[in-house]
Parts: C-alpha cells; structure tokens; sequence
C-alpha cells in the first residue's frame, strides 16, 4: 500500500460518515467522523508520520476508536467499518448523493419509507406524489428532486473544455469590473487545462463589505438556472447548460495561496506543502507561514508574498505555469530552469487540417481562406476526406483535380491583388485497414503535405493498429499523423494502439503527429507530452475545422500543445508557409 497521505485518510473518514447517514445510523457518530475528517485534512503534520508514532489520539477530534479505524487502514489497507457499511447500504443510493436537494439523510428517509434504491424509482415516486407526501418533504421538495434527475439525465457529470471556457468567461466579465473585486480568477482544473471539466471554478479576492454583493452578481446572472448554495465564502450555482459553478471569495492577502490551491492538482500541492515543510514553512490555501519552534504553523508570521510567483521563488523554484502542475516533472525542470518557452497562440502562422464544401464542410474553400485571412493567418491547409470516407463525402481523383484548379485560382487571385496569404493542397487521407494510404503514388505526389488518419476499425488489436499506423508513416508521402487514437471525449474511448511507440517510429521518419484541437478530440493526448518532448517529436495544431467557427478550436489545441510541454519550435504550423513546405518536402526525397 503506498504511504497515507491526510487527504486519503481525510476522505477515508468523510465516507464513513455519509454512509453512516445513508444507512440511518445515530447522526452523532457520523458527526465525529466528519470532524475528524476535517482535521486530518486541515492539519500541517504528515499523517503518516504520527500513525508511526501511534500518537493520534493526542489529536483533538480524534478518539481512540476513529484512531484506531485509521491505525487498521494503515496496517491492511482496509477500514472494517467502512467495509461493512459498503455491503449494508445499496449501491444506488449512492448515486442519489448526485442529486441537488438531497442529502444523506433525506436520502435514508425515502429509501426506508418507500423501499426504493435505483433513481429510476424515485423519479416514478416523486411524480406521483409519494415523495411529496412524506413528512418533511412536500411538493416543492420532490419537485427540486426531479428536475436535478433530468439535469442529470440531460447532461454528463463533466464537459468539454470549449463549454467550461465559455461559461467561465461570460461568469468572469460579468463579475471583474463589479466594486471590490481587486483580482478574479478561474481555477481548478480549467485553468490547468484538462481536456474535459467538472466544476467550474472561479476565485475572487476582496474584502468583506462586498461579499454579499458579488454573491448577489453570480448567483443572478442570467445564466443561472439554479442556486445550489450560498455561504459566507462560497457560493454555487448550476447554469443553463447544466454545469456547476462554485465562486469563493478570500481576503486579498489570501489571493495567491488560494489561487494555487484551488488551481491544484492535488497531486502537485502537495508536494508544495512539503518542499515548505523542508523550508520551515507551511503552505496551505490561506498563505505561506513560518513554523514555531515546536514545528507548527505560526499564523502570526506570514511570508509576504503578493503572487504565485513569490510562493514558488520561497520554495525554491521557478514559476510553473498552470497547464503543467500535475506532478509530471515540473518540480525537477522548474529547479533549474527558468521558464519553458511553451507555444503560444500568437505563435501560431496558419491554418492545416480543415474541411471545405468538397467534402463535409460547410464552407467553400475561398470563404474559409478568407476567414483565415480576416484571423491574421498566413495560410490555409485544405485537408478534405479522402475517397474511401464516402461518408464525408471523399473526393475522387476527378474531385481533386478540380479542386487544385480552383486552389491555383485562388492563390493567383491572392497574388495578384497582393494578398500575402497561400491555400495548400493537403488531404486527410484514410489510413486502410492495411496502412496503405488512400491514393496511388501518382496522386499522393502532388500534394503539398498529406494528413493520414484511423476513421474506421478502431477495435483493432494494439499490435495490429500499431502496424497499420507504421505502414502509413513508412510512406513518404505521410506528412502527419492524424488524431492518433480516434477518441471522442465523453462519447467514446480511441483505439488501444500504443502512443509511446508510435511517437519514436513517427519521429524515425520524420513525420509529424497531429494535436487535433476539436474540443471533443483534443488528440494527441497530453500526458504523452513528455515522452513527445523526450523523443524530440514534431506536431501541429490542427483545428479540423468544417466551418469558420471552428477554425477558432486552435485556442484548445494550443492549450493541449501548453500542458504536453510543447515549445513553438515543435509546432509546424509556427513555421512561415515556405518553411513549412520546405519541412514537408524533405520527407518526398
């Protein structure tokens, strides 16, 4: 078992606690439990350390049979309590603790009096009026229960990260400029940019007098549909699209301790907290503080610090940016060096891997070129479905050749009106089930560069779909590897071919592998980013986009790029047009 933590034992002891509730037992003993959680959780020391010294109970809050619940946990890896009260409460009434307007208690309440478990069966019994009837509930109760049932039918648990970014800049616009907010914020795993979200979260600093007032703001913004609860600090609140919102509000002193706590991962706090141990310091979501003597937290002797920047300088590294806080190497990178030159969104020249009208598009191949144009890009790569994809529309050899007519039309326009903008001719051509691509070698030749994608037999063994994708980059003509697992987040998982080694054969051959910046792609994934970094592969940031809109997905993909440690200068589209085709002439021999 690897070594406890105070967050593991903390949820340890929280779980009992609801449980506890969930199967009717004295509310008391589940109290204790959840204090106990809530010093574990809020203590400086390392838990580990006082279960080896058997010192748990000199913990206030911690009696002798919770210290030895956790004193078993540490020996076996189990909690017998816990263990019990999983076999005696029904598994679906767990999943009722989803429900806005239900607690554990209530939840008992229904399950015993109505012998209902699945949240099937409550819906049926709030709408006939079973759960209206019992005492303490009432109509507008089974009503609140029944509409968050549909939410919950409605929508996932989490989102794209192009919907959290929405409604985390309409709640943050509307919020900033109100009088006394002095610094606002997403946090959470938004601002570190993970490919889905949960919450969203949002950190205001300002003093106590407006609190009431922000509060007043976000919990009325017109996006709200739901106000979840709504506290001295925290306030939540379900929007329209179905996602839950939490704002908190610290003192302006907090702000910077609180944005990187709430930023997280957890995984990377605490390792903060303890390179501030090793420092005589304790980190936690109020400040930085000096220990005592006794090695205890001193509230009395903050260290100043008025940004992320300063907490990190006192711990001896340099800042890390938000995408990179996963525990993944940043501590060691971070200690000797300064920064990473992480691509940014201006570095990005153009535009490859897009869809006109001559396959699935929505636009004609000049309305999107302008669209670049109108965006600051230099050029445009038009990648359309390639033939087998009759579903998208893929082109015949007879379809291309008209479309490199109209392609030269355009760019001779362009030159001659002085335009500096190029069109390429790409095309994201099926990768067969044989890794052959999808046009013969007279065809292949004429285009400027070739994306070569997996859009069928995704099911494929691991050894077979590595094979096929060998075959594909073997071709001198593959210029980039396209959405390398095929995934669609929160619909369906991508094929199980192994990215590791698909990364050293692409960068054996030179050849690229796409970061597909579609929101529901966001593919190549980012925790192969070290092992891209390590290996020295190239990418490119690829909206794929079948309308004008969807060129905009770029920002996603540069945020993938940013938390897989991409620098510019493994990016291709930051490459000028004729750089460009200069790197993907070199693989035509």
């Amino acid at each position: 078992m690897n070594k406890l933590t105070n967050d593991i034992v903390a949820s340890k002891l929280e779980e009992i606690g609801t449980l506890l509730r969930l199967a009717g037992a004295n509310e008391f003993k589940a109290i204790a439990f959840d204090r106990a959680a809530r010093t574990i959780e809020g203590l400086q020391e390392d838990i580990a350390d006082i279960i080896d010294d058997k010192k748990l109970t000199s913990i206030k809050g911690i009696g002798k049979s919770i210290a030895q619940d956790i004193y078993t946990y540490a020996e076996t890896g189990n909690i017998p309590v816990l263990d019990d009260l999983k076999d005696k409460v029904p598994e679906g009434l767990i999943k009722w603790l989803s429900i806005s307007g239900l607690g554990p208690k209530k939840i008992y309440k229904i399950h015993s009096e109505l012998n209902i478990t699945e949240i099937d069966e409550l819906k049926d019994k709030c709408k006939d009026g079973s759960v209206a009837s019992l005492s303490g509930m009432g109509a507008k109760s089974a009503d609140k229960i029944l509409k968050s049932i549909e939410w919950m039918e409605q929508f996932s648990e989490r989102c794209h990260l192009d919907e959290a970014m929405h409604i985390a800049d309409v709640m943050v616009e509307s919020l900033s400029g109100l009088d006394g907010v002095q610094r606002i914020s997403v946090a959470g795993s938004l601002r570190r940019r993970t490919e889905t979200i949960g919450d969203i979260d949002i950190l205001i600093a300002a003093e106590g007098d407006y609190i009431n007032s922000i509060f007043d703001t976000f919990t009325s913004h017109p996006s709200v549909v739901e106000i979840l609860g709504r506290g001295d600090t925290k306030s939540s609140v379900r929007t329209n699209e179905g996602r839950q919102a939490d704002l908190r509000i610290v003192k302006p002193e907090q702000f910077p301790a609180a944005l990187m706590y709430f930023t997280g991962s957890k995984e990377h706090n605490v390792v903060m907290r303890q390179r501030a141990r090793d420092r005589n310091m304790a980190l936690n979501e109020y400040g930085l503080f000096r220990l005592n003597s006794e090695g205890n937290t001193d509230f009395d002797s903050p260290v100043k610090t008025s940004s992320e920047k300063d907490i990190y300088e006192n711990v001896g590294l340099h800042f890390v940016p938000p995408e990179l806080r996963e525990d993944r190497n940043e501590f060691n990178w971070f200690e000797e060096n300064s920064e990473v030159n992480l691509l940014e969104e201006k570095d990005i020249k153009g535009v490859l891997h897009a869809h006109s009208t001559y396959s699935d598009g929505k636009k004609s191949i000049l309305e999107m070129a302008e669209a670049c144009i109108e965006r600051g890009y230099e050029y445009l790569g038009i990648t359309d479905h390639s033939r087998t994809a009759a579903y998208a529309g893929g082109l015949s050899i007879d379809s291309l050749k008209k479309q490199w007519k109209e392609i030269d039309r355009i760019n001779n326009s362009f030159q001659k009106e002085g335009v500096n903008f190029t069109v390429l001719k790409g095309i994201e051509s099926d990768i067969l089930s044989d890794g052959s691509l999808d046009y013969p070698e007279d065809i292949l030749k004429e285009f400027d560069f070739i994306i070569a994608s997996v859009h069928s037999s995704l099911e494929m063994p691991a050894d077979k779909m590595l094979e096929r994708y060998k075959r594909a980059i073997e071709n001198p003509y593959t210029s980039i590897v396209g959405h390398p697992t095929g995934r669609l987040l929160l619909r369906r998982d991508g094929s199980s071919v192994d990215i590791n080694k698909l990364i050293e054969f692409a960068v054996e051959h030179d050849t690229a592998i796409e970061i597909n910046a579609n929101p529901w792609r966001l593919d190549l994934d980012w925790r192969y980013g070290l092992k891209a970094k390590k290996e020295g592969l190239m990418s490119a940031i690829c909206p794929d986009a079948h309308t004008i809109e969807g060129i905009d997905d770029i920002k996603y993909g540069v945020a993938i790029a940013r938390k897989g440690w991409f620098e510019k200068e493994r990016i291709l589209n930051t490459k000028s047009a004729e750089n460009l085709l200069a790197w993907f002439k070199k693989g035509k021999g």
